[in-house]
């Protein structure tokens, strides 16, 4: 079985790398080899490569593991060491059996006692129970597999409707497509459990959870403020200074007719009730038409008299 690699190497990022600067690679990469865009044979293994590192990486107590046991610490067992067993190089091998001595340490003063507190979350005193190593394998055989961080891109009117999304996710080495219900309402930056669809436990526990961050798609027409929706409504400055009845499109009802008072200035919302986001507790929130005052580029040798005439009687909006 080839070695894997380092995993701060997978996502091409320094050590000293930030949660953020670790987020921002593993989408880069992400889109760069996700199965479903990219047709080259190796882009799969890859992109389970980039999943597998970025799942270590994203979670901070996972990441202390790795950084401090290498792909042992990851995984939540003593598998095997990165680069050969601890020692190596130093003329030692170190197997369960050398630690000895009031420290607990083996030959080449590797303290096994942090390792196993480190690994298992410390089991207390001593050989007590059947001694240590039997409470750390007992405790290792129920440990939970890890979860697993990703975030998934869901249009707009998903988001607002609710839906199903289908991915695709790596687990064991192996891809699979799960479908992921988002509910109605969900916004940017949610969170999503899927439960069991995490890492499988490396000690026969349960699998871990899969961690999802909705990251909602734009729309070209409306924009979304927490449950409520905004849509531009353009006028010209006849509507806008005598008033108008202008048509506004709504997520689900069709188009409705607003009425424009005279004197509306750029800007202006006009509430309509109830037509916005669906809320947890089943009512929705309110769409807004946003005025929008659109000035003509060109006009007649009339139009632009007559402007310039109100022009001069009109009284000046930034003095008032």
């Amino acid at each position: 079985m080839a070695q894997k690699r380092d995993y701060y190497e997978v996502l091409g990022v320094s050590r000293k790398a930030s949660q953020d600067e670790v987020k921002k690679a593993y989408r880069r990469l992400a889109q760069k080899y996700h199965p479903d865009r990219n047709k080259e044979p190796d882009a799969s293994a890859k992109f389970s490569e980039v999943q597998e590192a970025y799942d270590a990486l994203s979670d901070e107590e996972t990441r202390r593991k790795y950084d401090q046991f290498g792909h042992a610490g990851a995984a939540g067992s003593f598998g095997g060491w990165p680069g050969g067993e601890p020692g190596a190089g130093r003329g030692g091998t170190y197997t369960w059996t050398n630690v000895g001595g009031p420290s607990g340490r083996g030959a080449g003063g590797v303290d096994f006692g942090s390792v196993f507190e480190e690994l298992f979350g410390g089991m207390g005193g001593g050989r007590r129970g059947g001694g240590f190593g039997a409470q750390a394998r007992t405790r290792s055989r129920s440990t939970r597999g890890r979860d697993a961080m990703r975030e998934i891109e869901v249009d707009f009117l998903t988001a607002v409707h609710g839906g199903t999304k289908s991915i695709r996710i790596s687990r064991g080495g192996a891809m699979q497509t799960i479908d992921v219900t988002i509910p109605k309402g969900t916004q940017d930056g949610a969170k999503l459990r899927v439960r069991g669809a995490g890492s499988p436990s490396s000690s026969g526990g349960a699998p871990g959870d899969l961690i999802l961050t909705v990251r909602v798609g734009g729309h070209p027409v409306f924009r979304r403020e927490g449950g409520d929706v905004l849509v531009d409504v353009p006028l010209n400055i006849a509507e806008a200074a005598l008033g108008a009845k202008a048509t506004v499109p709504t997520l689900d009802a069709g188009s409705v007719e607003v009425t424009v008072p005279p004197g509306t200035s750029s800007g202006q919302r006009l509430r309509l009730r109830g037509l916005g986001i669906p809320k947890d507790d089943g009512t929705k929130g309110d769409l807004f038409a946003v005025v929008k005052i659109v000035a003509p580029k060109e006009l007649s040798a009339a139009d632009r008299k007559a402007l310039e005439e109100m022009r001069d009687r009109l009284p000046n909006p930034r003095s008032t």
